[in-house]
């Protein structure tokens, strides 16, 4: 699928000018600082060194105090505390961090993931009924609740307390919870809204601990699975998220906790994690015990504390992912087939399918993968207790969570943000589903939205690349939304030597411009072009800078995301 490519605007020369002098670097990494909002030298100081001290205090967070006011009531009367969380990487995580942290306080504890296919996603009235059966009165929500308003009113009903730790965008009347812990309420103060679930579940931690002058490291040692919950959900990584992923790295990379150190070694990587290895290594593995199975299996192993139980755990979870594997590149392909038999399917602005029989654990990955081949907004449904359940992926630049919200008559529910989301539909209503979920989405969208873009920074020439370019580079890192990998142009480039095919569709090929040194590059998916670079023809390349690691060799290697051939 060819990309636009769409380059920032410069800066202002002088401002640039005045950060390199400062910084003692090149220019166009001056420019690429400047777009991130990095424009002087005490924020760029903060920027390439963030410190824990920089979190924010918790208790600017609304109803934190509620929060820790309820839990010390229950730890003083020896209440039963139900740990609840979702089923996904960011929920698992939320439940593994909450329940290790409050553990050390108490051992009425427990908790409990719905079943992604009994139960479907947020609260349940199952989860509800166990905790009334086995008394519990407290239940601390992770990472939903904040549109379960019928179900905490069910659970005020049984005498049950809520404090619900979201990051989801609340609906117009928030639930009957004794804390509401959500940076996206407009009532909260807190200065960044954009933490994972895990990462609320953090901040409840740190109140904890401040409130009581417990030594930071009682909270901070989970940070690696807030890191892993960044990843796996995709939130922007600046502000907190910046700082939390960056630490959370160090401590996965030298002193990860036990359950990921096993998870790490099944996977065949150990070592030199970034962000990006987290979400294709570890999250897919953590996900598919929800997917597959039960979402609780993943949590036994983020709390495992015996190595040997960890790697049996691990082993568990990574054959459940292999069988993901299968199960969505089945469905893709079943799908896709949907798609492409029906032309009117083909044409529309949108993707909505729907099959009975498709398995609901992987269908979000499903939506996704249909992207990649039709770039447009995509539902993919499957059936569930009598109703339609589904997930719904969007394009760059398309609020998803809007569009639905215009078809809300439509569905029994649904929930998420303008990325992703998940909804419930009865079979009735598909039909009608499908065609407002078009003609929204066709009279809000622009053409521009509907072919992928690839951003990029700054063009420069292969003569500006050396080694202290790529480790000021790599400074920049963690890598996510709001602060990508810089991406740069280079012009008039030729290739030396002959491309060659590496798996099934990536090309090696060496690269250079005139009186630049060769560089080594990969382009991942980009085989198409190894008979079509011609030694004498000019082409143009957007890349990023990295280090490539090869069996303990480090070598400076481009990463192509798109090549342009001069006419």
């Amino acid at each position: 699928m060819k990309k636009r490519w769409v380059q920032a605007v410069k800066g202002n020369t002088e401002t640039t000018d005045l950060l390199a002098q400062q910084l003692n670097i090149d220019n166009s990494l001056a420019q690429v600082l400047i777009q991130r909002g990095v424009s002087s030298f005490d924020i760029a100081r903060d920027f390439f060194r963030p410190q824990m001290s920089f979190l924010h205090d918790p208790f600017l967070m609304k109803d934190m105090d509620k929060a820790i006011e309820r839990i010390d009531t229950a730890l003083a009367k020896g209440e039963k505390i139900l740990i609840y969380g979702d089923y996904d990487v960011d929920g698992t995580t939320s439940v593994a961090l909450a329940f290790s942290f409050f553990s050390q306080f108490t051992s009425d504890i427990e908790y409990y993931i719905p079943d992604r296919h009994k139960e479907g996603y947020g609260i349940s009235t199952a989860g509800i009924d166990y905790a009334a059966k086995h008394g519990f009165t407290l239940i601390i929500a992770l990472d939903c609740g904040i549109k379960s308003n019928d179900k905490i009113a069910y659970a005020n009903t049984l005498s049950i307390d809520f404090i619900i730790c979201d990051h989801h965008l609340p609906g117009e009347e928030l639930p009957a919870a004794i804390a509401i812990l959500d940076p996206k309420r407009n009532d909260c103060p807190y200065p960044f809204k954009e933490l994972a679930g895990c990462g609320i579940g953090f901040k409840l931690a740190q109140a904890y601990c401040l409130t009581h002058q417990l030594p930071a490291e009682r909270y901070e040692q989970y940070i690696d699975l807030v890191m892993v919950s960044i990843a796996a959900d995709i939130v922007p990584v600046i502000d907190e998220n910046r700082i939390l992923a960056y630490h959370g790295l160090i401590k996965l990379n030298t002193k990860p906790c036990i359950g990921l150190k096993a998870l790490m070694e099944i996977s065949g990587k150990n070592k030199d994690y970034t962000l990006t290895d987290v979400v294709f290594t570890l999250a897919p593995r953590i996900n598919a015990a929800g997917r597959m199975d039960h979402a609780s299996e993943a949590v036994k192993m983020l709390l495992c504390t015996e190595n040997s139980l960890a790697q049996e755990q691990s082993l568990f979870i990574n054959l459940q992912n292999t069988e993901r594997k299968t199960s969505d590149q089945n469905i893709t392909a079943e799908a896709l087939a949907l798609i492409e038999e029906c032309e009117i399917l083909v044409n529309k602005r949108t993707t909505v399918v729907y099959h009975e029989n498709w398995n609901k654990g992987v269908i979000g990955i499903v939506a996704s993968r249909l992207i990649e081949k039709y770039y447009r907004p995509t539902v993919v449904l499957t059936a569930s207790n009598g109703l339609l359940t589904g997930s719904a992926r969007s394009v760059a630049g398309f609020d998803l969570y809007e569009a639905l919200l215009g078809c809300e008559d439509l569905l029994v529910q649904f929930g998420g943000h303008k990325f992703a989301a998940g909804l419930t539909i009865k079979p009735e209503n598909i039909n009608l589903f499908s065609d407002r979920f078009e003609k929204i989405v066709a009279s809000t969208i622009t053409d521009d939205l509907l072919s992928p873009e690839i951003n990029i920074d700054t063009e420069i020439n292969f003569r500006q690349i050396d080694g202290k370019f790529q480790r000021i580079v790599a400074q920049m890192a963690p890598f996510g939304p709001l602060n990508m990998a810089p991406v740069f142009v280079s012009h008039n480039v030729y290739i030396t030597g002959k491309p060659y095919v590496v798996g099934i569709k990536h090309l090696k090929l060496n690269l250079k411009q005139q009186n630049s040194t060769i560089f080594e590059s990969i382009g991942f998916g980009l085989a198409e072009y190894e008979s079509l670079l011609q030694p004498n023809r000019p082409f143009s390349v957007c890349y990023t800078v990295e280090e490539n690691i090869w069996k303990d060799q480090r070598r400076l290697q481009l990463n192509i995301k798109a090549i342009e051939i001069d006419n």
